[in-house]
């Protein structure tokens, strides 16, 4: 071989080297590239399969052979998760079988979970159900569907297993707790229908979401009128922020009866921009009734004092006169324009002061304080005498009023002098009396007695004390009985004196133990009362 067909087959070799080198090294690559694409395929599928495997829900898979490849599996392959295992206490674990699922449950359930499995490996209807286990009496939700490749190639049928105990004890909770709320809600609802008070609530656009039968019955047998009130009403407590009040009438059964409504603003839902109103209506047709009836009897009563001839006069709460008859302007000299101008007390007794007409005090505002205290401290009736400086004197009384105080002045100066006159001609005849040496009794209409001299005292050696006590005359008899003890009926003998003075009225003796007689000469007073003269013979 010449030395040109050598070098021709060394290149040639060199040349043969070099691609078979580079196909080398792409196989190489190519290996190493299928290899790190198995790695994370497998990492992949192992991720899915943990991921599956950490659910709370278990499963059951019924895995198909691949139609697009000659797969050397041609049957369905089972397979149970573990969490499935732990959840249907299956004792062959991960191995066990369909049939192992289905002896979990009872057998009514059993067959209806086989017929679902049925329905959907023929025609892929998914299904969805509730199945009771029959050994820890637990219901499972199971659910059933078919997963298919994007291919269209059948991978699997899957049967979803859900444990629904914790949603079963939380669905009975709620449950309970519902009828709770429930049960409550009829005893605040009986407990508001039964208030006689009618109750009602408004939410921010003030349309009542809430009454009692109370309400209801107003609210029905009634026109909108009221309720266009009631609205309003709610409206101005919103606008105001505080609770708002009003009377209003309505009718129910036939009658008209007298409410006084209160609308109270609350935050609804707990929130500042949503207010609504709690609302409800106090019967007041009583008090209304009372008070008509109070105010007919006022003017009754006003009549009767304004025709009185003692001076009258009605002072309100705030100390300002509201009546006063003819006589109390009389008295104190009060003109019609003086009354309109709203007396005072306090301008009622400056004028009197003006005019002389109240008693000389050397400190006039404390008086005039003193007598300003009455309206905050007076409880029951009092009453004085008030001395003028005229000479007159004022019995006044002052006595509580349901609309503040009444006054009554009455001039009592002719009566004290009468009665000042009448004093001094008693004293005058009691100090004639006295010095009679005849011992003397006075009895009054009630046959008490009523007058007793020294004289008596010494002859019937008398307790002065209990004849102060004016006793009745058998009383005074009996305090004689020591004097006639000889006497063999004493009690006839007191009758007998009873009857001649005060009956019969002649005179009569007594004769006493000590032998000395008396003539008793009772005689009959101007006044009708009795004197009784007792004479030793």
């Amino acid at each position: 071989m010449d030395q040109q067909n050598l070098t021709i087959l060394l290149y040639f070799s060199a040349l043969l080297c070099t691609i078979l080198t580079a196909l080398v090294v792409d196989l190489r690559i190519k290996v190493l590239r299928l290899k790190q694409k198995n790695y994370f395929l497998k990492r992949d599928r192992d991720r899915y399969a943990e991921t599956i495997y950490a659910a709370k829900d278990g499963y059951f898979a019924f895995i198909y052979p691949d139609e697009r490849i000659n797969d050397p599996r041609r049957d369905i392959t089972e397979r149970c998760s573990r969490r499935l295992a732990v959840m249907l206490d299956l004792k062959n674990g991960r191995n066990s079988s369909f049939d192992d699922v289905l002896d979990a449950f009872y057998k009514e359930d059993a067959r209806k979970l086989q017929k679902y499995l049925s329905l959907m490996q023929e025609d892929g209807i998914a299904f969805e159900d509730t199945f009771q286990m029959k050994s820890i009496k637990k219901n499972m939700r199971i659910f059933g569907s078919r997963i298919n490749g994007s291919d269209g190639n059948l991978y699997c049928d899957m049967l979803w297993f859900r444990d629904l105990s914790a949603e079963q004890i939380k669905i009975e909770n709620l449950q309970n707790s519902m009828n709770e709320k429930k049960r409550q809600l009829t005893v605040f609802q009986d407990l508001f229908d039964h208030l006689g008070l009618p109750l009602y609530l408004r939410n921010e656009n003030l349309d009542v979401m809430a009454s009692n039968k109370a309400y209801q019955t107003i609210s029905k047998d009634n026109e909108s009128k009221e309720n266009l009130i009631l609205k309003g009403l709610a409206d101005q407590a919103l606008q105001t922020n505080q609770p708002q009040h009003q009377k209003l009438q309505a009718v129910i059964d036939g009658q008209v009866r007298y409410y006084e409504a209160v609308e109270t603003p609350f935050h609804n839902d707990q929130t500042l921009d949503k207010i609504g109103t709690v609302g409800y209506l106090t019967d007041i047709t009583a008090f209304e009734d009372i008070k008509r009836d109070f105010k007919t009897h006022q003017n009754a009563h006003l009549s009767v004092l304004a025709s009185l001839g003692s001076a009258i006069a009605i002072f309100d709460t705030k100390a300002n006169l509201v009546f006063c008859n003819k006589a109390f302007k009389d008295m104190w000299r009060i003109n019609s324009e003086t009354e309109e101008k709203k007396l005072s007390y306090a301008d009622f007794l400056n004028i009197l002061r003006a005019k002389r007409m109240l008693p000389e005090v050397s400190d006039f505002k404390a008086y005039k304080t003193q007598e300003e205290k009455l309206f905050s401290s007076l409880i029951e009736t009092k009453e004085n005498l008030i001395h003028l400086p005229d000479g007159r004197t004022i019995r006044r009384l002052v006595s509580p009023h349901p609309n503040g105080i009444i006054f009554a002045y009455e001039d009592v100066s002719d009566k004290l002098a009468a009665e000042r006159m009448i004093h001094e001609l008693m004293s005058v005849e009691q100090n004639i009396l006295e010095n009679v040496q005849d011992a003397i009794l006075i009895f009054s209409q009630d046959e008490r007695l009523r007058y007793f001299n020294e004289s008596y005292i010494k002859l019937f050696n008398a307790s002065r004390i209990k004849l102060q006590n004016l006793p009745s005359a058998m009383e005074v008899f009996d305090m004689q009985k020591a004097y006639f003890s000889k006497v063999e009926h004493w009690d006839n003998l007191a009758k007998h004196m009873k009857k001649h003075i005060f009956e019969i009225c002649d005179d009569f003796q007594l004769q006493r133990d000590d032998g000395s007689a008396l003539i008793v000469k009772p005689s009959i007073l101007s006044d009708e009362s009795v004197m009784v003269r007792y004479l030793e013979k």
